[in-house]
């Protein structure tokens, strides 16, 4: 297993990325190559003891955050993203994570895997912690806007995500909207609704709330990268929130000291349940590889993480299973279109 790490993306690199697949070495004896500016890597890989587990592959250019993500494609054809995605497409890598520029990650998972058959768009799937376990949210950002036959496709995706990867034997999976009632949200949900409820393969229950998403009324959320990416900003705001006013309040006295002392192991654990860390990345689904996508404020545990998810993912081997499950279900663009989408389809939601 090889999992090709781009050494220079994100707001730590490439300290962060280096420490990461370091431990990653270290716990889990991964194989990584680290991408990237092989004078800097080096330097900073030298702070750790030598291991045979990784190793750098040189590329001269880093997409920034703020850049185009055609960037990475046409201008900046050496970056370390770019070389990542590459070294997935040639086989040299059986996975790619990046912390970097989101846009970029996806248009070069895009453009240089292309989609499995059966698939219009990719979509990035976050874990996110609920009451009784996780549940998928997506997409969380690469499709801003979607057409209905988006919203179908990261439905069954996220259910066979969840059945493949999650282990959860029969998922349920709920589309995003403003009310759970069938006459709620705007015109491409509730077409996208009505062909959900027409496949018999997932385990779909309709509408779900924004407050669904953490009660663990479902396993998989589907809806579209703009709301989702809100949604996941929004649920980060509110999770560092809740962990800096918990901090202030329980120094207010000595009370709430002594009270944190005795239930420390329980707070500890609070914490550790809503980091996103402990979740790593966001694996890109409906690409022919495998890519994990990192928050860009990632630390070396998320990288770490990060890495493991990935190299679970391959060893699942989920991309033959999406490709065989639509196949045997004939769950193809063109029985999409043939079959369940309605004619109005074609042009109305272009």
């Amino acid at each position: 297993m090889r999992i090709a790490v781009d050494a220079m993306g994100g707001d730590f690199a490439p300290a962060s990325i280096i420490e990461g697949s370091y431990l990653a070495a270290k716990e889990y004896s991964i194989n990584t190559i680290l991408v990237g500016d092989k004078e800097l890597i080096s330097k900073e890989l030298s702070k750790y003891p030598e291991t045979n587990t990784i190793s750098i592959h040189h590329s001269s250019e880093v997409v920034d955050m703020d850049e185009p993500p055609t960037v990475c494609l046409r201008k900046k054809k050496d970056s370390s993203i770019k070389v990542a995605v590459e070294l997935v497409k040639n086989g040299e890598a059986d996975a790619y994570i990046s912390a970097g520029n989101t846009g970029a990650s996806m248009a070069a998972g895009l453009m240089i895997l292309k989609p499995l058959p059966g698939v219009d768009r990719p979509a990035i799937a976050q874990m996110l912690p609920t009451l009784k376990g996780s549940t998928v949210l997506l997409d969380v950002g690469a499709n801003v806007d979607c057409k209905v036959e988006y919203l179908v496709q990261f439905a069954i995706m996220g259910s066979i995500y969840a059945k493949k990867v999650m282990k959860i034997q029969n998922p349920t999976v709920g589309l995003l909207s403003v009310g759970t009632e069938d006459t709620k949200g705007n015109e491409r949900s509730k077409k996208a609704l009505a062909h959900l409820r027409k496949i018999e393969y997932i385990n779909f229950v309709g509408n779900v709330e924004g407050r669904d998403i953490y009660n663990s009324t479902v396993d998989v959320v589907a809806c579209d990268g703009f709301v989702g990416n809100v949604a996941l900003k929004l649920s980060e705001g509110l999770a560092e929130m809740l962990h800096e006013m918990m901090k202030l309040y329980l120094k207010s006295n000595i009370l709430t000291v002594l009270g944190y002392l005795l239930a420390r192991s329980a707070f500890k654990k609070f914490k550790k349940r809503i980091d996103y860390a402990e979740y790593g990345g966001a694996p890109l689904l409906g690409v022919n590889g495998t890519g994990i996508i990192c928050h860009g404020s990632s630390s070396s545990k998320a990288i770490k993480n990060a890495i493991l998810i990935a190299s679970d993912i391959c060893k699942q081997n989920l991309n033959q299973s999406i490709i065989e499950e639509l196949k045997s279900l004939q769950l193809d663009v063109g029985e999409y279109k043939k079959n369940n989408m309605e004619n109005s389809l074609s042009k109305g939601d272009s």
